[in-house]
This record gives C-alpha cells, sequence and structure tokens, in this order.
C-alpha cells in the first residue's frame, strides 16, 4: 500500500476510534441519574418535619453523587393531606412522608408503628425498631400495600394537648370533641369522647370556631408557633404518644428499579434524617418551653388526675386485649412491642430514670 494512502487510512481510523471514545466517555457512559417525587403531609417549609425530608433529599443526592434527585411536594402542591398512603400506593408519587398511624383506615395495623398510649420511649422504640423486630413486622404490614416503610423521624414525648375547660374527671371526657389520631383517639372514644382528625393547617380554626374543643399537635417545639393557647388555656401533659415516630414510605416497584448502592444511600440517609429530626424536636422542645414559661406565664400546665390515666389505661388495655384476640397479625406486634418495652424499661428505669431522680 502507498505510505501516503496507508497514513490517510490509519489517521481516518484514528480519528474514527478517539470519536467513539469521546462518545462513551461523554452520555453513554455516564451513570444514570433517578428522579424520585415525594410527597409529606405536612405544609410548605413546615418546620422540623419538613426538615427532615429537605435534610433526606439533600443527603441522598451529596452520597449518590448527584445519581438520586428527589424532589418534595407539600401538601400546598398535591392539596392531599392525608392522602400519602394512597398516592404511594399507587405509584402516583415514588415516596411519601407522613405518620402510620393515619392509616388505620386503610389496615389498622398501620398504626403501632408511629407511637402507642402508655408505650416505649423514642430509645426504648428505636432499639426495637432496628434490633427488636419492629422493622420486619412492619414490612409484614406494609408488604401487601406494594410499600415499604422506614422510621422518618421522632418526636420524642408529646403533650397531652390543649383544651379550652380542664379535665378534672372522666366525666369530663363525655362528647369532648377533641383532635387526637391514632390508637388514643380510640381509647378516649371508650370513655366517651368524639375524637377526629383534622390536618395541621385545619387545627388552630377548629378550636377557634369550636368545632372541635380539644387538641393534640406535638409539644412546645411546633405548638408555640400554631398560637393554640390563645384560644384554649389548659395545657396537659402526655400519655398517648411518648415516640412519636414519622415514616418513610417508597412504592415497592421504584424501589425495585433502583441499583442496589442507591437503596443503601436511601436506607442511610433516612435513618440519618430521622435520627437528626429527633434531635432537632428535642432541642426545639426545651428552647420553647423556656420561651412559653417566660412569655406565657398564663398557659395553665396541667397532669391529668389520676382518676383518668387509671382509666385510659385501663381502656388501652382492653383495646389492645380485642385487637389481639381479633388478628393474628396484630397479636404478634402487640406481644413483640409488650415484650421489648418489658425488657428495656427495666434499663430506662435504672439508668436515666435513676439518675433525674438522684438530683
Amino acid at each position: 500500500m502507498n505510505p501516503v494512502m496507508f497514513k490517510m487510512k490509519f489517521t481516518k481510523g484514528l480519528a474514527a476510534v478517539t470519536a467513539c471514545l469521546a462518545l462513551l466517555s461523554g452520555p453513554a457512559l455516564a451513570e444514570k441519574v433517578h428522579h424520585l417525587k415525594l410527597a409529606e403531609t405536612w405544609p410548605s417549609n413546615f418546620p422540623i418535619f419538613g426538615d427532615a425530608t429537605k435534610n433526606f433529599a439533600q443527603m441522598a443526592e451529596k452520597m449518590s453523587n448527584g445519581r438520586l434527585k428527589i424532589t418534595v411536594d407539600s401538601k400546598n402542591k398535591h392539596k392531599a393531606a392525608l392522602g400519602i398512603f394512597d398516592m404511594v400506593r399507587s405509584g402516583q408519587y415514588d415516596m411519601g412522608h407522613s405518620a402510620s398511624y393515619y392509616w388505620k383506615g386503610k389496615d389498622p395495623n398501620t398504626l403501632f408503628f408511629t407511637t402507642m398510649p402508655f408505650g416505649m420511649t423514642a430509645p426504648e422504640q428505636y432499639g426495637w425498631f432496628y434490633y427488636g423486630g419492629g422493622m420486619e413486622l412492619m414490612e409484614k404490614v406494609y408488604d401487601k400495600h406494594n410499600v415499604l416503610s422506614f422510621p422518618g423521624g421522632n418526636t420524642g414525648n408529646q403533650m397531652g394537648g390543649w383544651f379550652q375547660k380542664e379535665i378534672n374527671s372522666v366525666e369530663d371526657l363525655q362528647g369532648l370533641k377533641m383532635r387526637i389520631p391514632g390508637f388514643a383517639g380510640e381509647v378516649l372514644a371508650k370513655l366517651g369522647a368524639k375524637p377526629t382528625n383534622i390536618p395541621a393547617g385545619e387545627l388552630y380554626t377548629s378550636l377557634e370556631r369550636r368545632t372541635i374543643d380539644a387538641l393534640e399537635w406535638v409539644g412546645p417545639s411546633l405548638d408555640l408557633r400554631m398560637g393554640f393557647h390563645k384560644i384554649a388555656p389548659y395545657y396537659y401533659t402526655g400519655w398517648h404518644e411518648p415516640a412519636t415516630e414519622l415514616q418513610f414510605m417508597i412504592n415497592k416497584r421504584a424501589w425495585n428499579k433502583l441499583p442496589d448502592d442507591l437503596k443503601e444511600i436511601l436506607r442511610v440517609a433516612m435513618r440519618t434524617a430521622a435520627y437528626d429530626m429527633y434531635i432537632q424536636s428535642y432541642h426545639a422542645s426545651g428552647e420553647n418551653w423556656a420561651t412559653m414559661k417566660q412569655e406565657y406565664p398564663n398557659i395553665k400546665v396541667k397532669t391529668f388526675p389520676k382518676q383518668v390515666m387509671d382509666a385510659m389505661r385501663k381502656a388501652n388495655a382492653e383495646l389492645l386485649e380485642e385487637r389481639a384476640a381479633a388478628d393474628p397479625l396484630a397479636k404478634e406486634i402487640i406481644d413483640s412491642q409488650a415484650d421489648y418495652m418489658a425488657k428495656s424499661r427495666v434499663w430506662t428505669e435504672i439508668s436515666d430514670m435513676a439518675y433525674i431522680q438522684g438530683q
């Protein structure tokens, strides 16, 4: 072959190979970006709860080097604060952030994974979730709904609520219209109250217009900004939600499309965001309690009378017994929580409680 012709052919071939390599090193070899949409129950820019979803999305994107991009839609956009379960189950959204006990009408066994009256504290409950079989039981409940559920942030012990009238006896609960979700609502209903569930954005108006007589929301971390103290002066200590855990949900089809490393990144980001929300909530409660005592001294902090507490505890035990007798899976969850609390509470008492009482 003519040397000139050979050089021309070699040059053309080299150019072709270079072009192919350029293509392969560009978009053809770029790792796929996975876009997920998350719907949350909370309004836009809602503190603490909304911070958890933002932190989660930012961590997931950063840890994945941009391969995970999560769009968070508040209830202001999707207009269905208590519709997250259905939107994730159907695939309308890939993920959700809400509270498991909101779905007791869809599946009564979901309510066990937020918190239970007279139940575990936050550290005890986290121990149960991650090391005591709680995650496996939650998977059993959500599997048939095409959803995976993960802990999504804890408020710690919640206050018992804001009341327009003082509660002095069990009779004072008769006909009481109160916003209170989960199993606690069933307990109060058994004692003659009329529980209801209302989204966050409607709470103040409902209380102000006397559509309800009382409500519980969270605690000082979030309650003061809502202004409940202006229309309901009695603020009761808690019994019903000692460790309120929110949840991240993800549609199983969306989950199964992800490579294993991105699944692990999501697990780590959810777990980290959940714990961060717990300590943020604890911090905010301490700060706001101090503010409340200084700026709103007329708030009357109360504890329910022993007669009322005993009646609520008795009603709670009877309802748990009924639920366990009617549903084997409910019994498995109830027994698991009771057994774990019985063991862990001994350590709570000999460690934290003994330390505090000894001060």
